[in-house]
């Protein structure tokens, strides 16, 4: 006998939690941006702290994936990490 894995209801609840996370990892440089501008941090405190970013990313990544394979994880720790260090860069040519 085939059993229904997913629902709906749970299906679009993964929906809607990848389209906010996703949403909100591309909101990382122009935070950035706005927290230089304000003076509150610089780039080089953003790439001093770089460690503390690469284990939140792969948190994030075993969180909010929904498999448990780590290529996919890997993807996503990825795309945060490469949106962070671009960030930084934005920051960089920006003077602050």
């Amino acid at each position: 006998m085939v059993e229904q894995a997913w629902s709906i209801e749970r299906y679009f609840e993964f929906v809607l939690l990848l389209l906010f996370s996703t949403g909100i990892a591309f909101q990382i440089p122009v935070i950035q941006l706005i927290l230089s501008f304000l003076g509150i941090i610089s780039s080089q405190t953003m790439l001093s702290g770089w460690r503390f970013v690469v284990l939140g990313a792969v948190i994030l990544g075993a969180i909010l994936t929904p498999s448990t394979d780590p290529l996919t994880q890997s993807l996503l720790a990825g795309a945060v990490l490469g949106l962070y260090f671009g960030g930084i860069g934005v920051v960089k040519l920006t003077g602050r």
